[in-house]
Parts: C-alpha cells; structure tokens; sequence
C-alpha cells in the first residue's frame, strides 16, 4: 500500500494508547502493538517524503536518565523534535532531588509545559518500573488538581523488567525483514546469554524480546548457563504468551544446540536474577566493599562460560547458517572492543550495518509512542499532515 492508503486503514482503527503511558509491552493488546508499528512506519516514510511531521509549535519532552545511554537518548530527542517539541534532560545531581526533592514535587515542578517525560531507571530491580508509575501517579494528581495544563505522557526508556522502545524497533526490523508480522509466525528466534567481561547488565533486554516476540507465534529458545535465569514470572508471562499466539518457548542451556535451524539470533550477556538482587540490596546500601566483592565474584562466574560467545561455528547451525544476527548495541565484540565477548569480530562485521539498521527504529518507535499518546485517532491526525504538505527541508 501507498502512504495514503495506509493512513486510510489505520484511520478506520481505534487503540487504547491514548493519553496512556506506555510502560510494558504486555500491558498492550496486539491491536495497539500494530498500531504503534504502522504509526512508526507512516512517520519515517513521510521524513522521506520530506514530509513534516511536526505537530507540536512548542512544548517539551523530558529525559531522565538514571543509567548511561547513547541510542536510546539520541533517539527520544530525535523523536521529540521530529514532532516539534524542545528535549529538556534532566540531571539529577544538579537539581533539588539531590537535596532530597520527592518524587511528587519533582514531576510536577519539570511538567508544567511539558508534553512527555522518558526515564531510564534499570539499575535496581523491583524499582525501575514501581519509579515510572509513581511519577505516574503524581502526574495525575498534578493534572487532576490544575497544577498542570496537560498530563505528560510517561514512556519507558528502559526500566528494571521491559525495554519497549528497543524491543518495538526489533519487533519493527523483523517485520521489514521478513516482510510482516505474519511471516514472523513459525519463524525461530534465540535470546542466549553470551560471555561479557563486565557484569551487571540489566535483564530488561531479554526479558523485553521473549515477552514481546512470544505474542506473533514465534518459536522462542532462551538459552542460558544454568544459574542466569531471568525473573520468573516473565518467563512464565512469556510461556503463556508463546502458547496463545500458537508459538512454542523452550530453555535450553546448550548455547550451540540451540542455536540449530534459528531464523533469529540475539546473543546478549546479562546478570543472573539473583545477582541482580542482591546488587539491588547492596546499591540501596551505598555498600561499595559489598558490590566490589559481588562484581569479582560475579566475573569468576562468567569466566566458566567464556565459550558462549556467538561465532562462526554457532553460525554454521543456524538456518542456511545465515540467521539474521541482532543487538540492542553496543555489542562485546571479541577481537574488537574487549579480548572475549558476546560475539566473534568476523561475525559480527557480517551483521554490522543491519543491526544499525536496527538501532535506526528506535526514534520511530518513540515518536509513535508520544503521538498515539496524544491523538485518538492517529490515522486522522497523520492525514491532517498529509494535507497540509509542508516541508521538512525547503521552502
């Protein structure tokens, strides 16, 4: 379909993203999930089209980031003002929470003209998420008592459980990939732990892809050295999602074999739940001597498992010995960034470009997510920008 038609189709749905945060993947029906995707294609295809998409003349979206990033800082910003709005970020060690600002101050004070607010809060598990929503919640209250002109939307740029942006623009890249959501179905993806020289890497990555990927029929292997499972209960979220959309979910702790006829491969190293528990405990603590001991312990552990490093000799089992190869970025790669990683250096250059090409969906994503926020029906909205026809670029 052309650009107009897709528009025409997606104006004769209605979703139930409107003026709701978008926090876990699995807190939205399948309807929704394909609107957000179709939204996200439509906005990157009218930027080519050198199509503005602006639909804001002010206003601002806030980023706050409790944990390094690139990608996914970058890419809220792009998607802000792809939309028109200014990014404000919000530092903070240089604002009053440093002085012992609560919660509920803080998110009023940054929303009076603000239109979204993303946050990256995955150091602590049980807190990351329970974070979003208390802004949430005082979001509300702010709105509800006329502190604050609109009520920001919340996206999740990544908490302690989900990573919805990232784990969208994957869902997003296999759809290009293999042509549409419909051709996802049957088609085998591993999410395998792989060897890292550093420890403490969220869980949020993989529990996003088996708990987004197992709602399309796909036949999902998690595949992991006994001890590094992930938090149960998205497991069984995942075993239960693999069964209704008439796919399968399998552990394996056999790197290579599960790597046998895989479609879709995602080698990404992570901490064991436990692990990630008793860091949570020790950081509340401020226990630096704790967490130095835990991150060599932690670095011992790893150390046996140095063979799960995806190469060519995985790469051989794979389907065709060709699966499609994707990460969330920045990947270990041996030989290149560290001596051992997650992914052979020659493995990885063959995938290098696709998954940048991977990585470039995220601002779409993101820009879905505040524009499903804001229009209830997005179709319509898309086709008032249509109309309009101004230039991105030009006069």
């Amino acid at each position: 379909m052309n650009i107009n038609d897709k528009i025409n189709a997606l104006s004769q749905l209605t979703s139930d993203l409107y003026q709701k945060d978008f926090l876990l993947t699995w807190e939205k029906s399948e309807k929704d999930l394909r609107i957000l995707l179709e939204v996200a294609g439509i906005l990157k295809e009218m930027r080519g089209m050198n199509i503005s998409p602006r639909v804001f003349d002010s206003g601002l979206a806030i980023s706050n980031f409790r944990d390094n990033s690139t990608r996914t800082r970058f890419s809220f910003a792009s998607a802000a003002n792809l939309l028109g709005l200014a990014v404000a970020d919000l530092d903070e060690e240089k604002s009053q929470i440093a002085h012992g600002e609560t919660v509920r101050e803080t998110a009023n004070m940054i929303s009076f003209m603000s239109d979204y607010i993303g946050i990256r809060d995955d150091m602590f598990l049980g807190e990351g998420n329970k974070y979003m929503r208390e802004v949430g919640e005082a979001l509300d209250e702010g709105f509800a008592k006329g502190v604050l002109p609109v009520r920001p939307g919340i996206i999740n740029l990544q908490c302690d459980i989900d990573h919805p942006t990232q784990s969208m623009a994957d869902l997003m890249h296999l759809q290009n990939t293999f042509g549409s959501l419909e051709n996802l179905k049957g088609k085998k993806i591993v999410m395998s732990w792989a060897y890292s020289p550093s420890y403490g890497k969220p869980l949020s990555v993989p529990q996003g892809i088996i708990g987004l990927m197992s709602r399309f029929g796909m036949n999902i292997e998690l595949a992991h050295p006994e001890g590094y499972g992930l938090i149960p209960e998205v497991v069984a979220l995942a075993q239960k999602n693999a069964v209704a959309s008439g796919g399968s979910f399998k552990i394996n702790h056999d790197m290579k074999d599960a790597m046998k006829d895989a479609d879709i491969v995602y080698p990404k190293s992570w901490a064991p739940f436990h692990i990630m528990q008793q860091r949570t405990e020790l950081l509340k603590n401020a226990d630096k001597a704790g967490l130095k001991d835990l991150e060599q312990v932690c670095l011992a552990n790893n150390a046996h498992f140095k063979d799960w490093e995806y190469n060519a000799d995985k790469q051989a089992v794979t389907k065709n010995g060709d699966a499609l190869y994707m990460h969330c970025l920045p990947a270990d790669i041996s030989g290149v960034s560290c001596k051992e990683g997650e992914v052979d250096g020659n493995v990885f250059e063959q995938y290098r470009i696709p998954t940048y090409l991977e990585a470039g969906y995220k601002p779409y994503i993101i820009a879905a997510m505040m524009f499903t926020n804001r229009f209830k029906n997005p179709g319509e909205a898309l086709r008032s920008l249509m109309d309009r026809n101004r230039m991105r670029v030009g006069f």
